[in-house]
């Protein structure tokens, strides 16, 4: 349908904002999409209202059901990093939501909303959904549903990890960490790195990864260097990538294991990294172009470093 393929793009960002997985964000936009063919259309007057509001009903049906399913998951859950190329044009379902906040560090403090609360900031803050419109949505009053935004909103502006840098400056940042990691430097990895800085890692049990955040400067400084010691007897490959319209890094070693790394940066340093390694997750995710793959060489630094926690 014309009408519906034009909005597609639209309803995946609301889908993914919503669920944090490209694959079950497609499967709601293509329920939404029964559901509008169904529809008698010719009393749908706003065919994108229509579609943001039923769309983010299957979305909240499914948040609901995944709070039960996560409880089962190994360690920690991150949403699905979005993959491109700095020089490729990317993915018609993420050119939809590019120029749009979609950052790692909104995605992961959405995760700590209840489903309610994350369906009133998504649809209200982030895409102007009538509170009127919401509440009907959420099954609730309309002041209940201006009171779930407004707490939606706090907990993001609150739990949000710092992330202000514009393309230059995590440039410079990615660099500067980037070269720290490869020359096995302690103190230039500590200096580009927030006192406060966090490390959370999610592989659902299917790779090697830390079952718990890593904390601090210095515990993340030295796991980095670990990580490159390993990369180095592996001989792993990177390359800076764009994930979630930031840059960031993907890696991937000879036997297969493929990691995706984001960041959030402010004032010049890493306040947060988040490695991807579920491979369940990293499905979309494009090769590593030799061309511009970045691989460390040399003999291990002697700084005492280990990836071990």
């Amino acid at each position: 349908m014309d009408v519906f393929e034009e909005h597609r793009g639209h309803l995946f960002g609301v889908a993914y904002r919503l669920l944090g997985t490209r694959a079950d964000a497609e499967d709601a936009v293509q329920e939404a999409w029964l559901r509008f063919a169904a529809a008698d259309q010719s009393v749908i007057a706003d065919a994108r209202g229509w579609l943001t509001t039923v769309t983010g009903r299957i979305c909240l049906d499914v948040l609901r059901s995944a709070r039960v399913r996560r409880e089962s998951y190994i360690g920690q859950w991150l949403p699905e990093p979005l993959v491109t190329k700095p020089s490729s044009e990317p993915d018609p379902a993420d050119r939809a939501v590019a120029g749009e906040d979609i950052s790692m560090a909104l995605l992961v403090v959405l995760e700590t909303l209840s489903p309610e609360q994350r369906a009133a900031f998504v649809m209200h803050d982030v895409f102007g959904v009538p509170f009127e419109t919401l509440a009907a949505t959420l099954g609730v009053t309309t002041a209940a549903a201006r009171q779930l935004a407004s707490r939606a909103r706090k907990a993001v502006a609150d739990g949000k990890a710092r992330h202000t840098a514009d393309r230059a400056e995590q440039q410079k940042v990615l660099a500067a960490f980037l070269g720290a990691v490869e020359r096995g430097d302690l103190e230039g990895l500590l200096a580009v790195l927030a006192p406060d800085v966090v490390v959370t890692g999610d592989s659902n049990g299917l790779a090697p990864a830390a079952a718990t955040p890593i904390p601090g400067a210095l515990r993340v400084a030295r796991f980095m260097l670990g990580l490159a010691r390993m990369a180095r007897k592996q001989h792993t490959s990177f390359e800076i990538v764009e994930v979630n319209g930031d840059l960031g890094l993907m890696a991937t070693s000879p036997t297969g294991g493929t990691v995706v790394m984001s960041f959030a940066i402010a004032d010049g340093q890493v306040s947060a990294v988040w490695d991807q390694l579920n491979p369940e997750k990293l499905q979309h995710v494009p090769a590593i172009d030799a061309a511009n793959a970045i691989v460390l060489t040399g003999e291990d630094p002697e700084d005492g470093a280990t990836g071990e926690e």
